[in-house]
């Protein structure tokens, strides 16, 4: 086993020294041998790609489209792509110029920060957060600017971002995700609004991940872009919307000017995504509109079932208005714990996977984040185990 040379010590790029790696995932290894573990703590949807996808897909196999496509994604997804957006937003964006093919949301969040962020520019994310927006704006040597919204269940308000950008003229941009990763709360089309014109106020650039805009049970999802298409960035995906995470399909749809240097980044990261992924993509955008349903009907009962389940034995839940996850108050009787140690003596005592609130920023100590992506039997069971542990430790 090769030992790095000591002259090569410091061979790397400091940027990172700044940057822990994912909580999220550490944590999953830290109790993945633990004997019967029920997991409640993955962020992928608990179904298969429909038929007709999986089908698509194969079939772009068979004829043998296996040579590298544009750059850009093919035009045929791009025009998928469009029409689609145009569907949701009211917003025509060019095939042509306006719209890049990712692997997955997670390379056109990356691709994007890259692309638009220089060193020094400040970008408001809000917290608690999906820990890759920090990490991806430190990472192009930008500075993170954390706005607390667990004194406003979650929800980033007019007030409080006027009140950041005021206090700081030099905050270049901001990353709305709605419905948020780990909260599932979704905002209104009125509060759309309502913040969307604090931001046209102040001009500045709006990265909007909308990856679970899909996935809301009460609420219509509205996307900022209907608003400031001058000034907004959307990152998309099918993986949440239609089960395919493991097909890395995402996509970026904005200003020419801002994708021309979205796509050259891309370009150079990974050449191009991949054929399979893109032909599935398309039958999924132009025949798939409904194909979530039969999912947010499976994700509403289980939300339905652990919201109440977890209420009745001490735990304070904002209950979600989209994805798949509850960020639950962890009791009052573990005050003294961590949301590491609670997190992980669930999984020791109880034998049930969650992840630590703290893992999507500092906001998030003293909570938890549940998937309940999981089948319902494994929710059931999960249930029973988190009560009868609260219930041997009173």
């Amino acid at each position: 086993m090769p030992k790095l040379n000591e002259r090569l010590q410091d061979t790397f790029n400091h940027t990172l020294l700044q940057i822990k790696p994912s909580r999220i995932r550490s944590f999953v290894s830290k109790i993945n041998g633990i004997d019967g573990l029920i997991s409640l703590n993955v962020g992928e949807p608990g179904f298969n790609t429909p038929e007709h996808i999986k089908e698509a897909a194969i079939k772009s196999i068979a004829e043998d489209k296996s040579h590298y496509s544009p750059q850009p994604g093919w035009l045929e997804l791009r025009q998928s792509i469009s029409r689609y957006v145009e569907k949701k937003t009211g917003v025509s964006y060019d095939p042509e110029t306006e719209v890049v093919v990712t692997d997955g949301a997670t390379e056109a969040l990356a691709s994007t920060f890259i692309a638009v962020v220089n060193e020094g520019d400040k970008v408001i994310v809000p917290m608690p957060g999906y820990p890759a927006y920090s990490a991806d704006i430190e990472m192009a040597r930008g500075v993170v600017v954390p706005v607390d919204t667990s004194a406003d269940k979650f929800k980033l308000t007019p007030v409080k971002l006027e009140e950041t950008l005021k206090n700081d003229p030099e905050i270049k941009a901001i990353i709305l995700n709605y419905p948020t990763n780990p909260t599932g709360v979704e905002y209104t089309p009125e509060e759309v609004q309502a913040l969307t014109k604090v931001l046209d106020k102040y001009g500045i650039l709006v990265i909007s991940d909308e990856i679970y805009g899909e996935l809301t049970y009460d609420v219509k999802h509205e996307s900022v872009v209907k608003y400031l298409p001058n000034n907004s960035i959307l990152i998309n995906g099918v993986s949440k919307s239609h089960a395919m995470t493991g097909y890395r399909l995402g996509y970026v749809t904005g200003p020419a000017e801002i994708v021309a240097n979205v796509k050259k980044v891309h370009g150079f990261l990974v050449t191009s995504p991949s054929n399979p992924a893109q032909y599935g993509a398309i039958e999924a955008l132009d025949n798939g509109l409904e194909d979530s349903q039969p999912m947010l009907n499976e994700y509403r009962e289980r939300r339905d079932y652990v919201t109440e389940s977890l209420s009745k034995i001490g735990f304070d839940i904002i209950s979600p208005d989209g994805a798949f996850y509850i960020f639950a108050k962890i009791p009052a009787q573990y005050s003294e714990l961590t949301s590491e140690e609670f997190a992980l003596k669930l999984a020791n005592d109880a034998h049930v996977g969650v992840t630590p609130g703290d893992a999507f920023g500092d906001s998030g100590q003293g909570y938890i984040r549940i998937s309940y992506a999981a089948d319902m039997d494994q929710i059931i069971e999960a249930m029973k185990r988190i009560k009868k542990m609260i219930e041997q430790d009173n």
